[in-house]
């Protein structure tokens, strides 16, 4: 811009549209004295037509009298994540916008010549510097300075009070700060309760941050607060918004219409005797075509969820957002309102329900000849629970199971003994590892952990499961619709080399030559079965295994041995079976609620977002039951128990406790005394004076020291006949060993710290 001569000064076009072309975005003052030539008197006038700009709403001043067109967002400022476009770019918006309408687009760019930062996603905010791209609308491009860590909406904790209002601990064991809640503020909470917290907007800088109690949620010593901890510290939402409340309540029942009657097939569900949804009946009969002796054809009825939650509408939305049900031994967290989840969408013995039911026929041999999916309306003739229906199947029907035994599930076995030839010719993976149940009492407290059986009921369920999930996916390949697959990809490499070195300690051999196929593996488990490292070996066989996720591209699923594999049977409990069939009712022309092209288009970030709030399910559960089973052990402390090494580390031993299944360490320093080596090739601690050693898969007697209720850990140590291993003498020396330990992270430190053979070689393998 062309400097003005002393006298010459801007009109006050000229003043706003140096500030809009202005580069960086922030202008003082000085910038535009500088740009126009103003100097000595008529910096006055200057002075007094930015005022005027000011009061009459043009400008805007900010932090450091910088200016702005008041129209225009700051230079700087905190955004959050507010979704993808179409073509995958981020798009943020003000987490403070206080113009009118909607905020204008926002969108990232990655710094040129630098490595991308971290991405941000939902719930993200970060500190980013705007440039002004276009005027009418206002869009900007935002350069992130730095993500933020993102203050949380609630706190879950322990109330603590004093005479002025008390304190709160997190339950989080991440979050280490400690918030004060004004006497004010207390609502009513007493010493030792689990409280739900807000954040109170404070002026004071120091001391800890303020809250106000939002709701109580009783003893936390109370076995019932345990599952909300894991909920709350997983941020797994449980409050169903009122919009998503409403539509479910609205929903009818359907009428036959347009669907296929299957009112008059006796379908049945076979579910836990605790389930709390029914969203998938089976039926089967032998096949009367002649062509095909000795098979059999099968109905697999699925609840027609589809039919009331709609692409985009608040049910959907929210389905999305928890993308699956959580399941807890007191509690579960639904997908879906209860109105739906136990109401219109589960498959209640007598009540009419909506369905998308496939039918497959089956040879002799269990070989699957064809299906058809069809949309219907069914009626279950019964809930059997899997107890009793194996016990019909065993010879001891009752008087639920009786009527059923002969037309229903005799003929269900009789297909499911031929599924299981074609089963053993396709040889998936056959893992053998205890599943504990949870039993509660009516208090909530824990009154068993029990191994779950495993019944041939079970395993008629799950395998026509399986061969209706396979239909899906062929299906919708068939008519070239983009499927929501799920996928189990092959053993990386490097895991692969991990177990071939660790197999080979145990004269086991993987071959390196062969193409890697489940059988590969069965043969190795065959070879321990009812030995001593049977458990050991399909431990390790599974952590070898990568995560299952979904995706809508087919990379197949190793663990069953499968080409394409799509979940369909469960739509009530997982969103990726809710797409399913969204899919086929598409493909099929089945009606105008299938799969919309713009969903289709989302399917990879949607893949994403289940495959996460998957992982987040299984992380709270697992996190519950580590709490379920310290508060029943809490009792134990001080007694014995026989445990199984299921880790090793170079900081000690991590062991499941029998037969409850409770996880505990013991530290390094706690083994004995010896100084023991982390041996990572054979899973193993070895002892450098005695040799003794501790290896993936031991069984070893324990003493439960401590079990922390809140934290759900457990500490034990190592239970011995004979104290007197060779090398060490003294419990001081043991004492003095236990805290070199410590300071050594448990690695060898024989010769000044000179690493052991083993410890080298770990080394040079990339440790």
């Amino acid at each position: 811009m062309a400097k003005y001569e002393p006298g010459q000064l801007p009109s006050r076009e000229e003043v706003m549209n140096f500030i809009r072309t202005f580069p960086g975005g922030k202008v003082t003052k000085r910038d535009i004295a500088r740009a126009f030539g103003v100097k000595g008197p008529d910096k006055v006038f200057l002075k007094k037509l930015i005022r005027e700009l000011t009061d009459d709403g043009m400008l805007t001043k900010d932090v450091g009298q910088s200016l702005r067109p008041a129209d225009r967002l700051p230079g700087v400022q905190v955004v959050e994540f507010a979704g993808l476009t179409n073509e995958g770019d981020a798009v943020v918006k003000p987490v403070n916008f206080e113009g009118e309408g909607k905020p204008p687009r926002i969108f990232l760019s990655a710094k040129k010549g630098k490595k991308p930062g971290p991405a941000m996603g939902p719930g993200d905010r970060a500190l980013v510097r705007l440039t002004c791209v276009k005027d009418e609308p206002p869009v900007y491009r935002a350069s992130v300075l730095k993500i933020l860590k993102p203050a949380p909406a609630s706190i879950m904790g322990v109330f603590h009070g004093g005479p002025n209002g008390g304190r709160i601990h997190p339950t989080d064991k991440k979050n280490r700060d400690e918030y004060w809640v004004d006497q004010g503020d207390v609502n009513g909470a007493v010493e030792g309760e689990l409280v739900l917290a807000e954040p109170v907007p404070s002026r004071k800088h120091m001391g800890a941050k303020r809250v106000r109690v939002k709701e109580r949620l009783g003893d936390v010593s109370d076995a019932r607060s345990i599952s909300m901890i894991a909920i709350h510290s997983l941020d797994i939402p449980y409050e169903f918004p009122e919009d998503a409340i409403r539509e479910a309540e609205k929903a009818k029942p359907v009428t036959l219409g347009n669907r296929t009657d299957l009112r008059d097939i006796p379908l049945i569900t076979i579910d836990p005797s605790d389930a709390r949804d029914h969203d998938d009946a089976i039926w089967a009969e032998a096949d009367d075509n002649p062509d095909n002796p000795g098979g059999w054809h099968a109905i697999v009825a699925i609840a027609d969820v589809a039919h009331y939650v709609k692409t985009d509408n608040a049910l959907d939305r929210e389905a999305l957002k928890r993308g699956n049900s959580c399941y807890f031994p007191d509690r579960v967290v639904p997908m879906l309102p209860e109105a739906l989840s136990a109401g219109l969408c589960s498959l209640m013995p007598g009540e009419e329900r909506a369905c998308m039911a496939v039918h497959i026929w089956f040879n002799k041999d269990g070989q699957k000849i064809r299906h058809k999916f069809v949309r219907g309306l069914m009626k279950s003739a019964a809930n059997v629970s899997y107890e009793r229906a194996q016990a019909a199947l065993d010879g001891m029907p009752d008087e639920l199971t009786e009527p059923l035994l002969e037309p229903v599930l005799k003929p269900l076995y009789g297909t499911f003994k031929a599924i299981m030839k074609a089963r053993a010719k396709r040889a998936p993976l056959e893992l053998d590892l205890p599943e504990r149940k949870i039993q509660l009492d009516d208090h909530g407290h824990v009154a068993a952990i029990t191994l779950r059986d495993r019944f041939d009921a079970h395993k008629i369920v799950e395998e026509l499961m399986i061969t209706a999930n396979v239909c899906a996916a062929e299906e919708l390949e068939k008519h070239r619709v983009t499927a929501m697959y799920r996928v189990h990809e092959e053993p990386p490499m490097d895991k692969m080399e991990s177990l071939r070195e660790f197999l080979g300690t145990l004269d086991l051999n993987l071959s390196r030559g062969n193409v890697m196929m489940p059988r590969l593996f069965n043969g190795i488990l065959e070879q321990v079965k009812g030995s001593p490292h049977e458990h050991m070996v399909n431990e390790v066989v599974l952590r070898s295994q990568t995560q299952a996720y979904y995706s809508p591209d087919n990379m197949g699923h190793f663990g069953l041995a499968l080409p394409r594999y799509a979940h369909f049977t469960s739509p009530i409990r997982r969103y990726a079976d809710l797409i399913v069939h969204r899919g086929l009712i598409r493909a099929l022309g089945l009606g105008k609620d299938g799969l919309t092209d713009e969903q289709m288009d989302k399917l990879s970030s949607i893949g994403e977002q289940i495959s996460s709030t998957e992982r987040r399910a299984m992380a709270a559960e697992r996190e519950s039951t580590d709490r379920y089973l310290a508060n029943y052990l809490a009792d134990h402390v001080g007694d014995e128990f026989m445990g199984r090494i299921t880790g090793v580390t170079r900081f000690g031993l991590f062991v499941s406790l029998e037969p409850s299944g409770g996880d505990g360490l013991i530290p390094i320093s706690e083994i004995g005394m010896d100084f023991y080596s982390h041996d990572e090739a054979h899973h193993r601690l070895v002892g450098e004076s005695s040799g003794e050693e501790f290896k993936l898969g031991d069984r070893i007697k324990v003493r439960l020291t401590e079990a922390n209720r809140f934290t759900g850990g457990l500490k034990l140590n190592l239970v011995r006949e004979d104290e007197d291993i060779p090398g060490l003498t003294s419990r001081k020396q043991h004492k003095k060993l236990g805290a070199r330990h410590a300071r050594s992270g448990g690695r060898p430190a024989r010769g000044r710290g000179k690493p052991s053979a083993s410890s080298k070689k770990a080394k040079s393998r990339g440790r």
